[in-house]
């Protein structure tokens, strides 16, 4: 099982930007999808971006345009640039990566929109 540590989160006002940052306790080959979801307070677990090889990355339609998924595989580390962020994107950030039909998930980190 890997282990995956998320970093970057905090406070933001509404329309800032901030940078998420995901690192794999080993290597993560690029043909296995890495991921960022989301848990806003109260509500289900979503779906945000993928990156995997082979493919453009993935983004859900409510963030398309505003956040960008990268992946760094020598520092085994998935990004997740945010902006213009909204009140209702505060949410619990999980990192993701699926290999061999099994999920492994990081612990998320906070991110708060608020003015």
């Amino acid at each position: 099982q890997v282990q995956l540590v998320e970093s970057g989160g905090g406070f933001m006002q509404p329309g800032g930007s901030l940078r998420l940052s995901c690192t794999a306790s080993e290597t993560i080959y690029s043909s296995e999808p890495m991921s960022w979801y989301r848990q806003a307070p109260g509500k289900e677990r979503v779906f945000v971006a993928r990156i995997r090889s082979g493919r453009d990355p993935e983004h859900a339609e409510a963030v398309r345009g505003r956040f960008d998924i990268s992946r760094d595989k020598a520092k085994k580390t998935v990004y997740l640039q945010m902006n213009s962020q909204k009140p209702e994107e505060t949410a619990v950030y999980y990192c993701n990566v699926r290999r061999e039909g099994v999920n492994d998930w990081g612990r998320g980190t906070l991110v708060t929109v608020s003015s």
